[in-house]
């Protein structure tokens, strides 16, 4: 790998301004339209075999044509950065300072969609793309549609890798999985009457109050389990009422599911029957619907199933090879806690995964985020290294 070793030497300081590019995008989810312009015209300058944005307005780039076929995804949109006045360097500033990148989506995913598109020109560039096909995607949407968006990518072009890597942040450990994530809706309905004879109605907040209590304890109940676990959590709770003076006929609670291995949404239903049994309360699996940059609507059913490659597996193997190869130590291996765009190509489509990215994944969605140039540079390494590898 020392000829791939030289040549990213050649090439770090492209690959840094183009992300610093690329972070001064703001680009929150469904208003990714610059970022995916500015990755399309890299890939074309790069000279990519093919880039194009397809229907939604991801971006898939290709290399190479060979029969053992990679793909690379990360996604290019951002939380909101509402506290701009708190960052110590604007959130679209792109700054460098202290070896960092700072800004919104340095580590959550920008980073990492940069170093993958500059993975397959550095590839091109040390002549190790014989007998392999890479796919680089950076899609969209993902932070509140989750892997909904890759989805429609590999159904588009109709991809069938052998293998896949997803770049969410992972301070460069390399990642075997990611616990699922489902969201649910309870509801309950009530009787409204005027506020000042509200015993003429039914109000409904006060008939989810045992729910809550259910809610709570069954987190709980979850937490005691050894090995992985599975969580839940009560984001949101909203009532209808027909004016502030009216007793509510209906109350809606949201819960946030995180599935282990063996939660499949026939176990998790069960669980969510006992949730509202002896009530007359209504459970449903949340449905996001939203609207792409290009105007395309996306619906996201959302139970997202969890994953995970074996160590053993030769993705897995595959992985740590080129790890120990193109970083020179060993890499420490993790599953992450929040869910990903691999439940698409691991979850759905059972092409065998693993994950890496630059950054601290404690810093996605914070203030100040930012993400290390050493890191950045490790990981198109990584990335290289890892496609050169499999077989």
């Amino acid at each position: 790998m020392k000829n791939v070793k030289n040549e990213m030497a050649a090439i770090q300081d492209e690959l840094i301004r183009f992300d610093q590019k690329l972070v001064q995008q703001k680009t929150e989810t469904c208003h990714e339209e610059p970022a995916a312009k500015l990755v399309l015209a890299e890939m074309q300058k790069l000279g990519y075999d093919e880039a194009r944005i397809d229907a939604y307005g991801n971006v898939l780039g290709r290399m190479g044509s060979g029969p053992v076929k990679v793909l690379f995804d990360a996604h290019l949109d951002t939380v909101s950065a509402e506290d701009a006045d708190k960052w110590e360097y604007g959130p679209y500033s792109g700054d460098i300072v202290d070896g960092c990148l700072w800004g919104r989506g340095s580590v959550d995913t920008k980073s990492s969609a940069a170093a993958m598109v500059y993975a397959g020109y550095l590839l091109k560039r040390a002549g190790k793309l014989e007998g392999k096909t890479l796919y680089v995607s950076t899609s969209i949407m993902e932070e509140d549609y989750d892997g909904e968006l890759l989805d429609r990518v590999m159904t588009e072009y109709q991809l069938k890798p052998d293998y896949a890597v997803i770049g969410e942040p992972s301070n460069l450990k390399l990642a075997l999985g990611h616990r699922g994530r489902a969201m649910y809706t309870v509801t309950t309905a009530g009787v409204s009457a005027h506020g000042s004879t509200p015993e003429l109605g039914i109000n409904a907040v006060y008939k989810m109050q045992e729910i809550i209590g259910r809610v709570d304890a069954l987190n709980k109940k979850l937490s005691a389990k050894t090995g992985e676990k599975g969580s839940v959590a009560l984001t949101k709770i909203e009532s209808h009422a027909a004016s502030l003076n009216a007793v509510p006929d209906s109350c809606t609670i949201y819960l946030d599911r995180r599935t282990a291995l063996y939660e499949t949404e026939e176990v998790v239903a069960k669980e969510m029957d006992e949730l509202v049994a002896g009530t007359d309360a209504q459970w449903k699996i949340y449905d996001a619907i939203g609207s792409s940059w290009t105007g395309k609507q996306v619906i996201l059913h959302t139970f997202l199933p969890a994953w995970e490659s074996a160590k053993e597996s030769p993705v897995a193997q595959a992985g740590i090879q080129a790890y120990k190869e193109m970083l020179g130590k060993d890499p420490e291996l993790f599953k992450w806690e929040f869910a990903t765009n691999g439940f698409a190509c691991a979850g759905r489509y059972h092409v065998p995964t693993i994950g890496l990215g630059p950054g601290d994944y404690a810093l996605a969605h914070k203030t100040n985020e930012h993400c290390p140039l050493d890191q950045i540079v490790q990981a198109c390494l990584f990335y290289a290294g890892f496609v050169a590898t499999v077989h």
